[in-house]
């Protein structure tokens, strides 16, 4: 910035904290498209939907997948639908749980985008400008929302069970020739087997918690993670009602980020004191 750049234009900031904590950025790193239904989903009525572990401060955001034939297999969905209910059930995540008829084979018929939060480095703010006025409002999360494929574990394991159970010999080459001599197999050395030692490892529930007591040559930091893990796992989902930017509720709670008062705030921290909190000043 030049010494000599004219002002061009003032703004009066307003500072408002009307959300509270409920503003938080949330980022699509991998959506190549509006988060929005597909046409082909919105004709049957789909739409979409979001849950909401408060205490583990999960969201998962789910779409209703495009089932147009040209981008879409049927088949593989119900593969799919039917290893993602096993792993929600092995997760304590069922969603399904008496929503399917009697009868009727799970789908693969939603993608589910789930949040991995990032910590912050400093105040954010959301500024809008309205009026000819600045409105800030502060905010207290950020969140980066990417598809959760963890079905494709569950889809992989069935896949190598089917393959070792299978008769096939076409890995096995082609079959012996019965004019020829059968090759002779010398037995391998068998190499000395070192000192056994005992290992013990044991993994118990202590307190009226339900916690898990991991022992063994567990680190403490991996200790840590896998009582998260397990702690988020056994919290429930909270459902929560999405509304896309051009609803009518969404309008209303934008209307509610600007400030309603024209109070002037007095500052109680002068100059210097603001700048020494700075980094790198």
């Amino acid at each position: 910035m030049d010494v000599d750049d004219p002002i061009v234009n003032i703004l009066p900031i307003h500072l408002s904290n009307n959300l509270s904590s409920n503003v938080q950025i949330h980022q699509f790193p991998l959506l190549s498209r509006p988060l929005q239904v597909p046409p082909s989903a919105a004709v049957s009525g789909k739409r979409i939907r979001a849950r909401l572990k408060p205490n583990s401060r999960r969201l998962e955001v789910h779409v209703p997948a495009d089932t147009r034939p040209e981008v879409w297999n049927v088949d593989k969905s119900k593969e799919l639908g039917a290893s993602r209910v096993e792993d929600d059930r092995e997760k304590n995540q069922d969603v399904n749980k008496g929503k399917l008829r009697e009868g009727e084979e799970p789908r693969l018929s939603d993608i589910r985008l789930r949040s991995e939060e990032v910590p912050h480095t400093g105040a954010y703010m959301l500024g809008i400008v309205r009026d000819g006025q600045l409105h800030l409002h502060p905010i207290s999360e950020t969140h980066q929302l990417r598809p959760t494929l963890t079905y494709l574990d569950i889809s992989s394991k069935k896949s190598r069970k089917r393959g070792a159970g299978s008769d096939s010999d076409s890995d096995d080459g082609p079959p012996p020739d019965p004019d020829e001599p059968a090759p002779i197999v010398l037995p391998k050395e068998k190499k000395p087997v070192g000192e056994a030692r005992e290992v013990q490892v044991a993994a118990r529930k202590s307190d009226d918690k339900g916690g898990l007591n991991l022992q063994g040559g567990l680190s403490t930091v991996r200790r840590e993670m896998l009582m998260a893990i397990r702690a988020e796992e056994d919290e429930a989902w909270d459902d929560l009602e999405y509304h896309d930017g051009e609803s009518g509720e969404s309008g209303e709670v934008y209307d509610s980020v600007f400030s309603q008062t024209a109070d002037e705030l007095e500052s109680k921290t002068d100059v210097s004191t603001f700048l020494k909190t700075i980094r790198g000043l």
